[in-house]
């Protein structure tokens, strides 16, 4: 039976009413479980002065009061986690697991936000001059946006939403229409524990609603993950429109493996970091770059045995490792890139394609692909593949490695495997990347860092979650007081000193 999805809008389920639905597939099967309404122009702007009028409600909460909800929310998702992570499962097809720690992560940012009555506290400075004092506060916004992405559909709105709510603000997601449901749950969750209606809506839609939020003067800011493409254009337009914009894009993380690390480690980190979640990550390590000649066929080799290992089957099954992928285009465009690279000359030593799954012929299966001998000329290694693809750049030296991460046109994440800590030290203070990891493959910063790329992966000033994210989400106010007692002469005409 196909489920009709709603939108949550001032606290409530609301029915799509433009007319428009897209299918929600069972990425298992290749069958449609739900549809989801796509919302018109006119469902958006009244989402949004819905937000407009709770956010004066929630903005008075104290911040106090703001950190009790969130504890609260905490409590539900937590007491939720084994069916959240089943139905985020079973629409974007990532294992038990790793659904598991889509949510996880999304809730560490919470944690954080909880903070809020220590992070939104101000300066002050008493005496400044003569009978003057000067402090600063930080005010919400008033409503902003996420629009957020398939392959974390818990992750990365609550990492956009947590801070945001926390410092006051109203906030309106536009989650993807591949796994909308786990987000129309959270929304449930986030009103049982005590946000007032309207402060947290999803409004499901394609590119008339995303163009709605990014035109609409009442959403002051809006945040983006997806591929750069979009990502720049949506950082375009919203600050054409002066809206605050971060919009982070693709990726292609490289994994530098240098001649005296453990290679048996390293092939088990990169077998993870590579073909986790079926290469449907942002952090994913889709370049691995041995350093020699003998490194890397010692590691190739290693690769390959592990590679040859992996179960992939049903993502509900608890003895896979890697699921389908989310729909059948992703299937292809994998395939379609395998193909690119075998006739570019690369070697496919591993070759992932035309994998089926007994019991579920029909679903979005394909297997882990391993290419030896990938040149920076060659378009697997130039382009975000988005699959279970791990490309072995082979680097003759130690700078030809450094020079291939920071030549390439995304910086969103990067790796270094070695025993040396002069090394990796020069390597972090030379990288042009945003994140790095040091015998760490996923280098994720934990929540009260920032997350966020270089390059052509990130559009704005700010990150995601840690410091970045309460300034991202507030505008700062300063005051200069003065109380004139005791104060002899003055001159209006002369600019105030802090004499």
């Amino acid at each position: 039976m196909v489920r009709e999805l709603t939108h949550f809008i001032g606290g409530q389920h609301v029915a799509g009413g433009s007319g428009k639905f897209g299918d929600v597939f069972d990425p298992n099967l290749g069958e449609v479980q739900a549809r989801v309404p796509l919302a018109s122009k006119t469902e958006v702007e009244a989402v949004i002065a819905n937000a407009a009028e709770a956010q004066q409600v929630w903005a008075a909460f104290n911040p106090q009061k703001r950190a009790r909800v969130l504890m609260k929310f905490l409590s539900l998702v937590q007491d939720e986690m084994d069916s959240l992570a089943a139905l985020l499962s079973s629409e974007h097809g990532k294992t038990i697991p790793d659904a598991k720690g889509d949510i996880q992560r999304g809730l560490e940012v919470i944690e954080f936000a909880t903070g809020i009555p220590h992070l939104l506290k101000g300066e002050y400075t008493e005496g400044a001059g003569t009978g003057i004092d000067v402090y600063s506060m930080r005010q919400p916004l008033g409503v902003v946006a996420g629009i957020t992405p398939f392959n974390f559909p818990a992750m990365i709105p609550l990492w956009k939403a947590g801070p945001a709510l926390a410092c006051g603000n109203a906030f309106v997601l536009k989650p993807s229409e591949r796994d909308p449901s786990v987000p129309l749950r959270l929304a449930e969750l986030f009103l049982e524990a005590g946000l007032p209606a309207g402060v947290f809506n999803v409004v499901n839609g394609d590119k008339e609603a995303v163009d709605t939020l990014l035109h609409d003067p009442r959403v002051k800011a809006i945040g983006f993950v997806g591929s750069t493409p979009i990502a720049q254009y949506i950082y375009e337009t919203a600050t054409a429109n002066g809206k605050r914009a971060q919009c982070f894009g693709g990726a292609k993380n490289h994994a530098i493996v240098m001649p005296d690390a453990d290679l048996d480690d390293v092939a088990d980190q990169l077998i993870g970091a590579g073909y986790g979640s079926a290469g449907e990550r942002c952090m994913a390590i889709s370049v691995a770059v041995p350093i020699g000649a003998e490194t890397a066929d010692r590691l190739v080799a290693k690769l390959t045995e592990r590679v040859h290992k992996l179960n992939i089957g049903r993502s509900d099954d608890p003895g896979v490792d890697l699921g389908p992928l989310v729909g059948q285009d992703g299937v292809n465009r994998v395939n379609n890139y395998v193909q690119i690279g075998v006739d570019e000359g690369a070697d496919l030593v591993v070759d992932g394609r035309g994998l089926t799954v007994e019991g579920a012929e029909n679903g979005y299966f394909v297997g882990a692909s391993l290419f030896d001998n990938v040149t920076a000329e060659m378009r697997i290694y130039q382009e975000e593949i988005f699959g279970p693809v791990l490309s072995v750049v082979r680097a003759k030296d130690y700078e030809e490695g450094l020079r291939l991460a920071n030549e390439h046109e995304y910086g969103n994440g990067v790796a270094i495997f070695t025993r040396d800590g002069d090394t990796a030290r020069d390597f972090a203070a030379r990288v042009q990347v945003g994140m790095i990891g040091i015998n760490v493959p996923i280098p994720v910063p934990i929540a009260y860092y920032t997350f966020g790329g270089w390059k052509r992966s990130g559009f704005g000033d700010l990150n995601q979650h840690g410091p970045d994210s309460i300034r991202f989400y507030t505008k700062t106010k300063t005051v200069t007081q003065r109380w004139p007692s005791g104060l002899k002469e003055s001159n209006a005409f002369v600019i105030p000193t802090m004499d």
